[in-house]
């Protein structure tokens, strides 16, 4: 068997390195594609400085209309995917920015700590899913803190939304009783603990326990083929929740695409969730006309 010569070796070592620094490239152009940033909604990454001795910084999506402000609030909480928190991409919503920024709101979306590229790590809480929840609400009260004090926003009224983790996170938040936060949304909202058992319990007692502290109205979207959470879950979360006091509405919409659960992020799902947030506005006082 013939062995390969050194310059054919050099020659080989040189292909590879040639393949491979191409296949690098393509992935950076397509990494930095993905993360181009949306001009007509005024995108921006901007860093939450939460309070505490390791001085943890947050990263967050901005978004807001145009014109100097001051704009009223909406936070989005995100979700949690499976694997490393680390890992995760940053959270956009652009389809859900999209309208609620052309409805005259500016629009913050805080990585939590230890989420992308947020400083820590992730704190689970173990099994204790409400303790989880009220970890996450820390964030969130963070980014509020931080964007009350500047002059585009009006942070009198505020609406905090999230999704399924961030769901969570949410109503955790809510039972902070913070002065400004008239109302919270809440998408497909829990956590799923399958090495926690029994987890569906445990995860309708928190919602029962934020529920004791929280004054403000929510609105609850469900749908029947949520891939993380069955009807007979998140039944037993919306009337553990009103059994302890909580004021919630919940809207059941049924069966949608291949997932319930992705219902929020996506474009077919606005038709299901724009009518009932702007019901839920005018609720709130709060204005939800398209301003364009």
């Amino acid at each position: 068997m013939k062995l390969p010569s050194a310059i054919e070796s050099r020659r080989f070592a040189a292909l590879v390195h040639a393949v491979a620094l191409t296949v690098t490239l393509a992935f950076m152009v397509s990494s930095a594609a993905a993360e181009e940033l949306l001009t007509a909604l005024r995108e921006e990454i901007v860093i939450i400085k939460k309070p505490g001795p390791f001085g943890i910084e947050l990263e967050a999506t901005f978004y807001r209309p145009a014109g100097e402000g001051p704009f009223p609030l909406i936070v989005i909480n995100h979700g949690k995917e499976s694997g490393n928190p680390r890992f995760q991409a940053r959270a956009r919503y652009p389809v859900a920015a999209r309208e609620l920024v052309r409805r005259g709101y500016a629009v913050v979306i805080p990585m939590r700590q230890g989420f992308s590229k947020s400083q820590g790590s992730y704190i689970g809480g173990g099994c204790n899913v409400e303790s989880n929840g009220r970890v996450q609400a820390e964030d969130v009260a963070a980014t509020l803190h931080q964007f009350e004090r500047r002059p585009d926003i009006d942070a009198r009224r505020v609406v905090v939304f999230g999704q399924s983790h961030g769901g969570l996170t949410t109503m955790a938040f809510g039972s902070l009783g913070l002065p400004n936060v008239v109302g919270l949304v809440n998408f497909a909202g829990g956590l799923r603990q399958e090495n926690c058992m029994p987890w569906e319990p445990a995860l309708a007692a928190a919602m029962g326990s934020y529920a004791k502290r929280t004054t403000a109205p929510s609105l609850w979207f469900y749908g029947d083929n949520d891939s993380y959470f069955t009807p007979a879950v998140w039944q037993d979360m919306y009337a553990q929740y009103l059994a302890n006091g909580g004021h919630a509405r919940l809207v059941a919409f049924g069966t949608f695409g291949t997932d319930a659960h992705r219902m929020f992020g996506t474009q077919d799902g606005t038709r299901i969730w724009l009518p009932e947030v702007e019901k839920f506005f005018a609720e709130l006082g709060l204005p939800f006309a398209s301003k364009e």
